[in-house]
């Protein structure tokens, strides 16, 4: 349950400002998102762009992006560049059967509070809506850079999923329910945090079955 003074909505025109300050202070070694960016994903696909709203300041203090692709089309391990076209979103495909999360976030101000949680439950309430098949994304490994030199990516990201070692940010992706598909490197160019390691991560609809002539990837720690 969210506290009172937030909620869950699509995102509009007068969020572009404060989402892209957000996105400043979250990815500081990145460029954040432009108004023009943020229009056009609001225009290729607008039921997929959620929004974390403070109430009493009726302020943007989160976000969740998503697109639909046809992964059969992309490689699973593709960087982020690719699968959102350099953050533009125009490679969106509207009979898509995957719903490709492309950003998450929440105002350093505003964390704690159960809202990349509760926007993570707006796309999974949209996957299931639009009959897709599944939701995927990558997880970032902020834990991974500090032991790097000793821990394969592939093991940390096992142990993690174990329960042996804990990141900041997968290990809550798993609580929330995703599933690990594997390890990639260079998703994201400038996360040092997690020396430019992430882990796919994928939510599988329990009423989507998948596509013709498709299936679904082994996952580490699990079936999928």
């Amino acid at each position: 349950m969210l506290p009172a003074e937030y909620r869950i909505r699509l995102m509009e025109p007068t969020d572009y400002a404060p989402l892209g300050e957000i996105c400043r202070r979250v990815y500081p070694h990145d460029q954040p998102y432009s108004p023009a960016e943020l229009a056009e994903h609001r225009v290729v696909y607008p039921q997929g762009q959620f929004v974390a709203e403070h109430v009493p300041s009726r302020t943007a203090v989160g976000g969740h992006f998503t697109l639909r692709l046809h992964l059969a089309d992309y490689h699973l391990d593709d960087p982020w560049d690719v699968l959102t076209a350099k953050g533009t979103f125009s490679d969106h495909h509207p009979a898509g059967h995957t719903l490709y999360g492309a950003d998450v976030f929440v105002s350093p101000d505003h964390q704690h509070h159960g809202l990349a949680h509760a926007l993570t439950d707006a796309t999974r309430e949209l996957v299931v809506a639009e009959r897709l098949w599944r939701m995927v994304g990558a997880s970032r490994l902020p834990g991974y850079a500090a032991v790097a030199n000793t821990v394969p990516a592939d093991r940390y990201i096992r142990e993690v999923v174990a329960g042996t070692r804990t990141d900041p940010v997968l290990s809550a992706h798993l609580k929330d329910g995703w599933q690990v598909v594997k390890a990639i490197h260079g998703y994201l160019q400038n996360d040092l945090e997690s020396g430019n390691w992430a882990a796919v991560i994928q939510w599988v609809n329990p009423n989507g079955p998948p596509p013709a002539g498709e299936a679904l990837p082994p996952t580490i720690g699990g079936s999928p």
